[in-house]
């Protein structure tokens, strides 16, 4: 019996080999060749230990269907998307739990172009056909076929930048035993690297390979300080999240890379769109006027930004949670390629990156994503009404949960995709009203 729970809003997830096994994924592979016809289907998968046999099921599945399989090995979800969409397939899967602990696997979907495969357009299609125990076997199996995608991917990547005007930088990078580092390894950029959990390995041996996680930043913030780099970086286990730590140890929050990112690009780009998520915005917004471009706010997830980015032909969109988007890398997120992006610009600028930030942890005090578990989704609905009657004089938007608005402060409240858990943002103008207003909203959810 498939366990439906495992199918979610952006992708397939859940515990292996209880909630997501060999033959839930053989039947979502056939779900995925009924529902889209492609001819030929790139596969990948990430590090974890339960990746191979999960692979060869996907594999199967597809194979079976009479759909050709391109197997492109151990890649960063972003590679996947580069396979699709750079040399023309019908559509791809990753065999990966992203960041979740050692435990979990799953799938995440595109169709031809990278076009993500969302709970809104396909995934419960495919939940539908496999609860209905669809199977198909073609009387042409399809082929199988090894492609190695690495230097044309990191040919793309580089092609952000000019390699010319890199500083030889020392430079932590963790990647969190995922496999960014083995691409950047191959880069041969003129720094000098310290490397932290640089050997690719499905154990996790640090627990889960997250660095958004408060107790996974203690390590490479030291690691900077120790070895008097001057900045350092890190990755989630399948490296299409990117994060950053001055020369201080002190860890950048998303939010003001996307406004730093966001400036640049629309220097770059005058009058360009930029897209953010709804959990803070005002440091974005601010950066958008400033240098005459549109910020746009939509959903969080990454299915939804990619579309949006599509209609909107926006040149880049980032998420507070380390995703980042660029209409050059056709429209999707890309672990890499911000890396190279602030390399450069850290190469061109005489100034430490820890006086690049201070300004926006001065001007936009945030009070980090705070999550509250509840005993059901009613459970949230209710909080969030009691909510919106409590500030029903502020400004209220609902584009992802809720977002309130004062002329000092904002918040967003929003639901978690996949489990009952409350989602709190929090932002002001000074630490003052962002403590006051932080605890005061803490305790509206808690009551």
């Amino acid at each position: 019996m498939i366990n439906e729970k495992i199918f979610k809003a952006y992708d397939v997830r859940g515990i292996y080999p209880q909630e997501i096994n060999e033959d839930a994924v053989y039947k979502i592979a056939q779900a995925y060749a009924k529902l889209f016809k492609p001819e030929a289907v790139v596969l990948g998968r990430d590090v974890r230990l339960s990746g191979p046999t999960l692979w060869e099921a996907a594999k199967n599945g597809l194979i079976d269907h009479g759909v050709d399989v391109v197997d492109i090995g151990v890649v960063s979800t972003d590679m996947m998307y580069f396979a699709v969409a750079n040399y023309g397939y019908d559509g791809g899967m990753t065999i990966s739990a992203s960041h979740n602990p050692k435990e979990y696997n799953g799938i995440k979907f595109v169709r031809k172009n990278a076009v993500p495969v969302s709970g809104d357009s396909g995934i419960m299609d495919m939940k539908e056909l496999v609860l209905k125990d669809y199977s198909y076997k073609a009387k042409r199996l399809g082929d199988l076929k090894h492609r190695d995608i690495q230097q044309d991917y990191l040919d793309k990547c580089l092609s952000f930048i000019d390699r010319g005007k890199i500083k030889p930088f020392k430079i932590v990078a963790n990647a969190m035993f995922g496999p960014a580092l083995q691409n950047v390894a191959k880069m041969k950029l003129p720094v000098k690297f310290t490397l932290l959990n640089d050997k690719p390995d499905g154990n996790f041996p640090k627990g889960q390979p997250d660095p958004s996680l408060p107790e996974n930043q203690t390590e490479t913030s030291e690691a900077v300080i120790k070895n008097k780099a001057d900045f350092g970086v890190a990755w989630d286990a399948d490296a299409d999240r990117f994060f950053l730590y001055d020369e201080k140890g002190r860890a950048i929050p998303g939010y003001y890379l996307v406004a730093f990112l966001t400036k640049h690009y629309l220097k770059l780009h005058k009058g360009a769109k930029v897209i953010s998520d709804p959990r803070l915005i005002w440091a974005t917004t601010e950066k958008a006027a400033k240098y005459g471009g549109h910020a746009l706010i939509n959903k969080v997830g990454h299915s939804f930004i990619k579309e949006r980015m599509r209609k909107e032909d926006a040149i880049f969109a980032g998420e507070n949670s380390g995703h980042f988007y660029f209409r050059d890398f056709f429209y999707c997120d890309n672990g890499l390629i911000p890396f190279l992006v602030m390399l450069e610009i850290f190469s061109t600028t005489e100034k430490k990156v820890s006086t690049l930030f201070d300004a926006f942890f001065f001007r936009h005090p945030i009070s980090g994503e705070l999550n509250q578990k509840l005993s059901d989704q009613d459970q949230v609905k209710a909080i969030l009404k009691k909510i919106e009657k409590q500030y029903s004089d502020a400004r209220i938007e609902k584009i992802d949960g809720l977002s309130i608005e004062y002329d000092s402060w904002r918040a967003n409240i929003r639901s978690s995709n996949t489990e009952p858990m409350i989602r709190l943002n929090v932002e002001a103008l000074d630490d003052g009203t962002l403590k006051k207003k932080t605890e005061e909203l803490l305790n509206l959810i808690r009551e």
